[in-house]
């Protein structure tokens, strides 16, 4: 690297400044209405996850990230408890302005490291078909597709796809 390039800062902190929770709900609603054409009611089950994971999650087995490009927030990912052994991933998203420096792979091995520390032995996820470059980061960190299911849902028809890991290896 030349002393004129720069390496792109990115920065993984936990979710709690002011303003994240409604980022989170913001984004999700935007890129995807924008990018797959998914109405209102995708938004609003990302809300309710969020409201979920913000009135009352146990900091000790549940956890929540931002990913920040040069200060500004780029992508999220949630880690709460499924049952007393598996966790579960959810609302990962990375925005345009945060594609292409890592941020999705950096979110999912923040998410897998604390489950692990918090002594899950599995990790599932539900997502769908369409999302191609979540589901290669999930394959990159050892999910498995495990189910598929076609539903309409968000305005569109899609085959929802649950992914496990195990989190023992």
């Amino acid at each position: 690297m030349s002393g004129t390039e720069q390496r792109t800062q990115v920065v993984i902190r936990p979710l709690g400044l002011p303003g994240d929770l409604g980022w989170v709900v913001q984004a999700h609603g935007e890129i995807y209405a924008a990018e797959y054409g998914w109405d209102g009611t995708f938004e609003a089950l990302v809300a309710r996850i969020v409201a979920d994971f913000a009135g009352g999650h146990d900091p000790a087995r549940e956890a929540a990230w931002i990913a920040e490009v040069e200060g500004r927030r780029t992508g999220c990912i949630l880690c709460v408890a499924e049952d007393d052994t598996s966790a579960q991933l959810r609302v990962l998203l990375v925005h345009p302005d945060g594609r292409g420096h890592g941020v999705g792979g950096r979110l999912v091995e923040t998410c897998l490291s604390f489950a692990r520390d918090a002594g899950y032995t599995r990790m599932r996820l539900w997502t769908n078909d369409t999302l191609a470059t979540a589901r290669r980061i999930y394959l990159r960190h050892g999910f498995t597709l495990t189910e598929e299911t076609p539903h309409h849902s968000f305005g569109a028809d899609l085959v929802g796809q649950t992914y496990e890991v195990d989190l023992t290896r």
